[in-house]
């Protein structure tokens, strides 16, 4: 065990020590013009192209283009897709999609991402998340806002656990996160967020009786369970376009703090630090390697069982592809993943990845890191707008234990 622990602190040190050395050396600053279509390094280029593009030509159909002047004129584009698509905690799934994009002067690309979904699981979820700089970059404000009835397997604390001892959970869910930034320097921003969880109607079980405790936790596995707290962040962010960036760097530490006195049903205090890096590992080439550590750690007290950090519970829900949502659970979370990007066709249109992952959590008694759960896979991304550079991302993942699925999202994974 004394080994895994080692060899997975390596692989934190290695992420961390290319991530220190892009920020002085390495990447490629990210340019003012990061929304725009980038051509490539070839000196034979082909205009950028979008699957709006592909319709109207292979398909002649009656599309308007993207263009980009419409971004830089201070426009907006606004996406309303309705879709059929499939994931591992949900099976089979029908969802309609919203997406408003636009740019502020001399700011970043600012987005509002909705969505509203009914699962073969009889889940249902109406979630919207934001991220809306104001010009100049002055302020950021970040949302995710969250209504969900969520009936989902969980399989436990630690690492040790198996899918073929599932525990049942039925519950409704309200997240509300909202945060604002102050840019205190170019690229570093400091502020403060409220961040607020409410469980309800939570039932656990298994195929005897009703639970509990599950792997010994008592908190949070039946009835109610609310985490109300005060979130101070601190975010060094240099990309210009984080839906598909084409260099830079993102540290976001965030410390949250939750309190009886808020309403939260005990004292706990957690931190979070996501640390991500794009690097090009040749001049001139549009391809990229793309590399993220993501560590949730509970300081002190004890969570409600269903705000633990666990796997795919991260912002974007993400975290961990090979694995189902909730995989892995447990006080303390890290998480390392490194992933090429590369163009297929020239124009941009179609593009490919290969990925690897590990993570861990803590143990539920000894509270120690003991064994390590990687993955890997390939995918393929879809260009859906040359203009904001967004992709659909589809995915195959393969982990330990037989792990394996599709995966699916719009934009990149981190």
């Amino acid at each position: 065990m004394n080994r895994l622990r080692r060899s997975f602190s390596w692989l934190l040190l290695i992420g961390w020590s290319c991530l220190a050395t892009s920020l002085t050396a390495q990447s490629i600053p990210p340019s003012p013009d990061d929304f725009a279509p980038t051509p490539t390094a070839r000196t034979d280029t082909v205009a950028s192209a979008d699957i709006v593009d592909f319709l109207r030509t292979s398909c002649r159909l009656r599309l308007r283009p993207h263009e980009a002047d419409k971004l830089a004129s201070g426009g907006h584009f606004v996406w309303v897709i309705p879709q059929v698509g499939y994931s591992l905690p949900t099976g089979v799934l029908g969802q309609i999609l919203g997406n408003v994009t636009f740019r502020r002067p001399g700011a970043n690309l600012s987005s509002v991402v909705s969505s509203a979904t009914y699962t073969q699981q009889q889940q249902s979820l109406l979630t919207i998340t934001s991220t809306i700089w104001t010009p100049g970059n002055r302020w950021v404000f970040v949302g995710d806002w969250r209504l969900m009835h969520y009936p989902q397997a969980t399989y436990g604390l630690g690492m040790y656990t198996s899918t073929e001892r599932v525990v049942s959970m039925d519950y409704s869910y309200l997240r509300f996160y909202q945060s604002v930034l102050r840019r205190i320097r170019p690229a570093l921003y400091a502020g403060f967020g409220y961040q607020f969880d409410d469980h309800w109607d939570i039932r656990s079980w298994d195929g005897r009786h009703d639970r509990t405790k599950i792997s010994g936790y008592e908190y949070g596995i039946e009835g109610r369970s609310i985490s109300s707290g005060i979130a101070m962040q601190l975010l060094y962010d240099n990309r210009s376009n984080s839906i598909n960036p084409t260099g830079g760097q993102v540290l976001n530490l965030l410390v949250r703090t939750n309190k009886t006195a808020l309403g939260s049903d005990t004292d706990y205090s957690s931190m979070l630090i996501d640390a991500r890096t794009y690097l090009h590992l040749r001049a001139g080439s549009p391809n990229i390697l793309a590399l993220w550590s993501y560590n949730a750690l509970t300081l002190s007290g004890n969570p409600p069982f269903l705000d633990l950090p666990s796997t795919g519970w991260d912002a974007t829900s993400n975290l961990g592809r090979g694995y189902i949502q909730g995989r892995f659970r447990g006080k303390r979370l890290l998480y390392a993943e490194a992933e090429y990007r590369f163009q297929i066709s020239r124009s941009g249109l179609l593009g490919g990845v290969v990925f690897a992952n590990a993570q861990s959590v803590t143990q539920p008694l000894t509270q120690q890191f003991e064994r390590i759960a990687p993955a890997g896979g390939v995918g393929v991304r879809i260009r859906m707008n040359k203009v904001t550079r967004a992709n659909l991302c589809i995915d195959y993942a393969v982990g330990i234990g037989g792990s394996h699925g599709l995966f699916f999202n719009l934009g990149e994974v981190f």
